[in-house]
């Protein structure tokens, strides 16, 4: 099966989001970006009007293959309640039609995007965020790297729920989990196939497979979840471990008994608490910004 083909017989299946949280205002744009424009769903929050809100540049899972902005609407809602933050989720360019890096750069340019119309998106340019989930995860860590890398828009953070961060499909946990809970290594092995494409990966490697970034100084402020019954398990934790020994703050929350994509469950009462814990997490990522 084409990675179009399965793309079209998972959005088949998925089933309607019911009970989502109400948000002040949502509204769709398109953006410019390389070599043509990408859509994102701007949520705002309630509250009241003229006051200068966080915002979170958010980039969906699915294996670079699956998903977008609808797939994740419910859950940008709850972040954007929780947090009361503006929330910009990227409809970036999906495998394989537009392989690695163009996603990233997706990301990278909706950031930019985001920071230059901060007046009439009414967000702080101070506290501004990058999150993602799954392949998302990498692709917010990639978009820190190139704000880094490129001098781009200072970060306050970013926020990445059990990222995949490297090719390789090796480490302890894969082994421990190649065949479940919900994710499976044979899958994550044809989810890179699909980004990577002919090329293998593309130079720098660390803009696909940011695990293998020489340096990792210089990033934002991190809180890194995994859950514990994940083959991606080792990997995030690996990388929580070299963005502290590298001087970033960083917080790693692995959480027991949980499996891939738990986060994203809003109906999964087991993954409530780790929710919190989430919501908690990123305000004192946004509060450490605040202006005194």
């Amino acid at each position: 099966m084409t990675g179009p083909e399965a793309r079209a017989a998972v959005a088949a299946r998925r089933p309607p989001v019911t009970n989502l949280d109400d948000v002040g205002a949502t509204e769709d744009v398109t953006v410019d970006v390389t070599d043509g424009t990408v859509g994102a769903r701007v949520y705002h929050p309630h509250g009241p009007a003229g006051v200068r809100r966080p915002v979170v540049v958010f980039l969906h899972g699915g294996g670079f293959v699956f998903c977008d902005i609808e797939s994740h609407d419910g859950f940008c809602r709850a972040m954007s309640r929780a947090l009361g933050a503006v929330v910009v989720s990227v409809d970036y360019r999906r495998a394989p039609e537009h392989p690695a890096p163009t996603a990233a750069e997706d990301g990278y340019a909706v950031l930019c995007w985001a920071v230059a119309e901060q007046d009439r998106l009414g967000i702080d340019a101070n506290r501004v965020l990058v999150a993602g989930d799954s392949a998302g995860g990498n692709l917010a860590a990639v978009t820190c790297l190139l704000a880094r890398d490129r001098g781009g828009p200072a970060l306050a953070g970013q926020v990445l729920l059990y990222p995949v961060l490297d090719p390789g499909c090796d480490t302890p946990s894969y082994t421990e989990y190649a065949t479940g809970y919900f994710n499976t290594r044979e899958a994550m092995e044809w989810y890179w196939r699909q980004y990577l494409g002919d090329s293998g990966s593309p130079e720098p490697v660390h803009l696909v497979a940011p695990g293998r970034a020489v340096s990792l100084a210089g990033l934002p402020p991190a809180v890194v979840v995994v859950a514990g019954a994940d083959p991606l398990r080792s990997e995030g934790e690996e990388y929580g471990d070299r963005l502290a020994a590298a001087g970033v703050p960083t917080v790693v929350r692995v959480h027991a008994g949980l499996f891939h994509g738990f986060a994203t469950i809003l109906t999964l009462r087991a993954g409530e608490s780790a929710r919190q814990l989430l919501w908690s997490d990123v305000t004192a990522l946004l509060q450490a910004r605040s202006p005194a």
